[in-house]
């Protein structure tokens, strides 16, 4: 059975044809690549100007001269590496939360079914429509003075890893690998005498390894690209992320060795992309499909 297409082979076959739809094609091409790679050209070589060709209108396109000094000295006027390190601290903290807690979630709403399971999940998925800035208020006041415990999470790593457990699209799509597992594959484990955590761990999670790559990048990205909830319970310039520190000590700072510094500060979740975005893709298609 051949494949339908918006343009059929016969009309492509013309030359008439096949010219106007290398043309098209080149163009979107060249345009979507302009939109998504120009800011991030800019950027890089924004870094390497000096601070009056950043700011002069119009732009250069490239630099007269080429500064790498800007980045060294971005690393060491604005403390990158104590940044760096801080980021990590809350990302990789975040991530963990993640995988124990939103898998034990999702696992449960998907083979455990609690009375009201549909109507929890429903409600979770109910809190993406939400939009974030609605929530900053009352996420900060709990901080603030956390109920029952009666403690200030503020300038405190708890304050960035508990709110980033309760994300509701993280245990959805868990959840949805976890429905695509064959239940003849859990039976089995049952019969020969796992427990429910036994099969969870030596069953579901070795299996699950796509969908758990994807958690874990979204995870890592979040903790990293936020900024305005870091900046209110993270006041200490010592305890600050990356995107805050330098946020905080822009004043003073020439252009170039602020821009500098946001390009070293984009440089990990971009690698992270290009080096696990096959994972990516294959995770978020994974569990589309039974059989």
């Amino acid at each position: 059975m051949s494949t339908r297409t918006l343009i059929s082979p016969a009309q492509l076959a013309r030359p008439r044809a096949k010219f106007l739809y290398w043309t098209v094609f080149v163009l979107v091409v060249g345009l979507f690549t302009l939109v998504f790679l120009g800011p991030l050209y800019w950027m890089v070589s924004g870094g390497l100007k000096t601070t009056q060709e950043v700011v002069q209108s119009p732009p250069t396109f490239l630099p007269q001269a080429v500064h790498p000094e800007n980045y060294s000295r971005a690393w060491d006027v604005m403390d990158l590496a104590r940044l760096l390190f801080n980021t990590l601290y809350y990302a990789f903290g975040a991530l963990a939360f993640q995988l124990v807690l939103d898998v034990a979630a999702a696992y449960s709403l998907s083979r455990l079914r609690p009375v009201f399971g549909k109507v929890i999940l429903a409600m979770m998925l109910a809190t993406l429509m939400i939009p974030a800035t609605v929530l900053v208020v009352p996420q900060y006041l709990t901080v603030l003075d956390v109920p029952v415990v009666e403690r200030n999470l503020l300038n405190s790593p708890w304050a960035i890893w508990l709110p980033s457990v309760t994300n509701a699209f993280n245990i959805f799509l868990l959840k949805r690998f976890f429905d695509s597992i064959p239940g003849e594959l859990l039976d089995a484990a049952a019969i020969d005498g796992a427990s429910r955590m036994r099969t969870l761990w030596s069953v579901v999670l070795p299996i699950s390894r796509p969908i758990l790559g994807v958690v874990s990048i979204f995870a890592v990205v979040g903790v990293w690209k936020d900024f305005l909830w870091p900046m209110l319970t993270l006041p200490d310039p010592s305890k600050q992320t990356l995107n805050v520190g330098i946020y905080s000590l822009a004043n003073g700072v020439p252009e170039n060795v602020l821009i500098a510094a946001l390009t070293i500060a984009s440089v990990p979740t971009l690698l992270i992309f290009l080096i696990f975005q096959r994972n990516i893709m294959s995770g978020l298609t994974a569990g589309g499909l039974k059989g």
